[in-house]
């Protein structure tokens, strides 16, 4: 399974051809798993009910996962390793958790993200993709 974090989704609902393709057959393949936070920050993004339907509709499509705990361990995870301080926050730290929680791929284009992802779990760098 594979994260798509936030900047992914946008590249992919902007029609961006150079992430288009890829995103579509993970997303019709169910190899993308939903997580909350994601998909709060999309809608939180949405200019009409159009938008917020089509948001809306991937996450009632998509698998998800539910981990009790994950924003509280995030939490600590954050301090342990002085994420704030490495510009990543909290949104972050949650994706990364239920990155290591799933054992899926995260995908993201935010570079202080991605440094603090472990390597076994990056998919994609930019376009060279897994």
């Amino acid at each position: 399974m594979i994260i798509l974090d936030t900047s992914i989704w946008i590249e992919y609902l902007r029609n961006n051809q150079e992430y288009f393709s890829k995103i579509s057959s993970l997303l019709e393949n169910r190899e993308v798993l939903a997580v909350e936070c994601v998909f709060g920050e999309l809608l939180q993004g949405t200019k009409n009910k159009f938008e917020r339907g089509l948001i809306l509709d991937f996450w009632k499509y998509l698998p998800k996962e539910h981990h009790e705990n994950v924003i509280t361990e995030a939490g600590i995870y954050s301090a342990e390793n002085k994420l704030i301080d490495k510009g990543v926050g909290l949104i972050d730290t949650i994706i990364l958790m239920y990155g290591i929680k799933s054992n899926a791929k995260i995908w993201t284009l935010d570079n202080k993200f991605l440094k603090v992802i472990p390597e076994d779990l990056q998919y994609g760098n930019n376009l060279n993709v897994d």
